[in-house]
């Protein structure tokens, strides 16, 4: 099938094309009839409304036209023959006009559609607007150019994903402790996965119907190699996986290198160095005060070395609301707010000893106290910048992210860029290259105070990898939100879980929202949970559909609980599990 563009002296054939097209939906005469004006082509209409044909050996299958100007524009006509319908000429010419809409600068895309053909636009990615009315009003977005990070990141190919997450976090504490359910969320950092290693076992439905979601297409699943954790010795022990995974060409991506990663795909020189030094929250902080005198907004809370035990019980007793932070931590472990009066300093003191920090409390509030940004060091020492989000913090425990277009205020945005992106430059030169992010926090007068890298993939990193793709499949610039730890309710058999799974996301379509499952292999701890990303056009549609996802996971609990089987007493013979680290 070719694609070309039409000729004005086609517009009598092109007219009738379009009205055979519509009869074959079986209308009657009249109603056609009041449709021949509307759907007819003119000759100085063909080029004016950038009008497509498709055909075959010569025969004209389809027309499509892309109406009006950029930003907001129109197909007005999209239609095939009869004998080509179901044939995949409309799906041809609708990613045409998409595709050109997107080279115009074109940002929406409205769609007056055919009460019959309303499900193949839906299907195609567009979504209703007006749904009180005859006819179907949906709009569609196009896609928009590849990032560049994304690019920088992963390459124009499909990619090895390998869930190291537990044997990045170990090389830190000096052991690691078993696999980490967050293991499973290195399956969405990469552009197509063709292969993915994790070391728990999942089921192949998760992957499956997730790749449906985000356009993966076929990919090849190595899961529960490594109970304890230990994915890169797991996989230079079997001989067979190793070739798997590295004689298919594809780029090999780690959540974070580390010493044990290497035979498997080495990494450039300097890079485990960068590592070592500044995922330490020390020389973090030495990078953070060298950049801050450049950038305005930016403010550096002090911190120093604890000292002695009986120093620093002094210095909790002085009433000074503080924050302690071990050299090496994740997500929030690793680190402490001490309140005035606090209780059990002594305890505190002992339980915290060791290469402990001293920072001061940065006293804030409001609605956007946990900014981050990510980007990416291409091989070239480039930087990539990813995106600006908003997380979700309970204590210093990271829950969750928000990305997406309005997130934070763009003085906040443009100020954690600029920061970012000096740091990433930094970073180029200690010769680190990978995704890295930096945290911070806002202040009383709206200043970022800048708290912790990470140089390897992170929560926010998933999030970015599903807005990417999303907007890959769907077109547009999406709202994402990750919820790691969103309780369950009760212990579901696989086929349930993914019964209940389908039943929230039919739910989330009607609100407008997208639900992906992030963390599948929780839902089966003794204390089940989830992790959830959420994707949606509006920030109403997001809230909304998180109520929902929260309500039907309550009440699978409340299912129980009507059953007279109490929770709790299940869980009475066992101690209660606790929440994972965030990684």
């Amino acid at each position: 099938m070719d694609l070309r563009a039409a000729r004005p002296d086609e517009a009598v054939a092109l007219s009738e094309l379009t009205m055979r097209s519509k009869a074959h939906w079986g209308y009657d005469a009249a109603f056609l009839a009041d449709c021949q004006d509307v759907l007819r082509l003119r000759p100085d209409d063909v080029v004016a409304r950038r009008t497509v044909v498709a055909e075959r050996d010569g025969a004209v299958l389809g027309v499509a036209t892309l109406d009006g100007e950029p930003p907001g524009g129109e197909i007005g006509l999209l239609f095939v023959a009869p004998d080509a319908i179901g044939r995949g000429v409309g799906r041809v010419l609708y990613r045409h006009v998409m595709a050109e809409a997107a080279r115009l600068g074109f940002t929406r895309v409205r769609i007056e559609s055919d009460p019959h053909a309303e499900g193949f636009y839906l299907a195609m990615g567009a979504e209703r607007q007006d749904t009180n009315r005859g006819t179907p009003v949906l709009v569609a977005w196009p896609v928009r150019p590849e990032p560049s990070w994304s690019v920088a990141w992963s390459g124009a190919g499909s990619t090895v994903h390998v869930g190291n997450v537990a044997e990045f976090n170990g090389q830190f504490t000096g052991r690691v402790r078993g696999p980490d359910h967050y293991s499973c969320m290195a399956a969405f950092c990469g552009r197509k996965p063709a292969m993915i290693v994790l070391p728990q076992q999942v089921d192949d439905w998760w992957v499956r119907d997730t790749g449906a979601v985000l356009g993966w297409g076929d990919v090849e699943v190595h899961s529960g190699v490594a109970d304890d954790g230990r994915v890169s010795s797991a996989i230079v022990d079997r001989p067979d996986l190793l070739e798997r995974l590295t004689s298919r060409g594809s780029a090999v991506l780690p959540w974070g290198r580390t010493a044990a990663f290497e035979p498997i795909s080495p990494s450039p020189g300097g890079v485990l160095a960068a590592i070592s030094r500044y995922e330490s929250k020390k020389h973090g902080h030495a990078l953070f005060s060298g950049l801050a005198a450049e950038i305005d907004g930016i403010m550096v809370p002090l911190q120093r070395p604890a000292g002695s035990r009986r120093a620093l019980a002094r210095e909790l007793a002085s009433g000074a609301k503080v924050v302690l932070k071990q050299e090496y931590g994740v997500g929030g472990s690793g680190t402490l707010i001490v309140s005035p009066g606090a209780q059990r300093i002594g305890a505190l003191t002992r339980r915290w000893a060791g290469k402990l920090l001293v920072e001061e409390y940065v006293d804030g509030s409001g609605p956007y106290r946990n900014p981050t940004f990510d980007a990416v060091v291409d091989a070239a020492g480039e930087v990539h910048p990813v995106g600006t989000g908003l997380m979700d913090i309970d204590g210093t425990s990271y829950r969750g992210v928000t990305v997406g277009p309005g997130v934070l205020p763009e003085r906040l945005a443009d100020t954690a860029a600029e920061f970012g992106i000096a740091l990433g430059h930094a970073l180029a030169r200690e010769r680190y290259r990978g995704w890295y992010d930096v945290d911070f926090v806002t202040d009383q007068s709206g200043r970022l105070a800048p708290v912790e890298i990470n140089l390897r993939l992170t929560g926010p990193a998933v999030a970015f990898h599903i807005q990417a793709a999303l907007d890959r499949v769907r077109g547009g610039h999406h709202l994402v939100r990750t919820i790691d730890w969103l309780p369950l309710g009760a212990r579901l058999p696989s086929e349930a879980l993914r019964a209940h799974v389908a039943r929230v996301a039919r739910q989330c379509q009607e609100i407008g929202a997208t639900p992906l499952v992030t963390i599948p292999t929780a839902a089966f701890d003794p204390v089940p949970y989830l992790g959830v990303a959420i994707a949606a056009r509006t920030s109403a549609a997001l809230a909304e559909a998180e109520t929902a996802i929260r309500g039907a996971n309550a009440a699978l609990s409340e299912m129980f609980g009507d059953l007279g089987v109490n929770p709790r007493d299940a869980r009475a013979a066992r101690r209660r599990r606790a929440r994972p680290r965030r990684s």
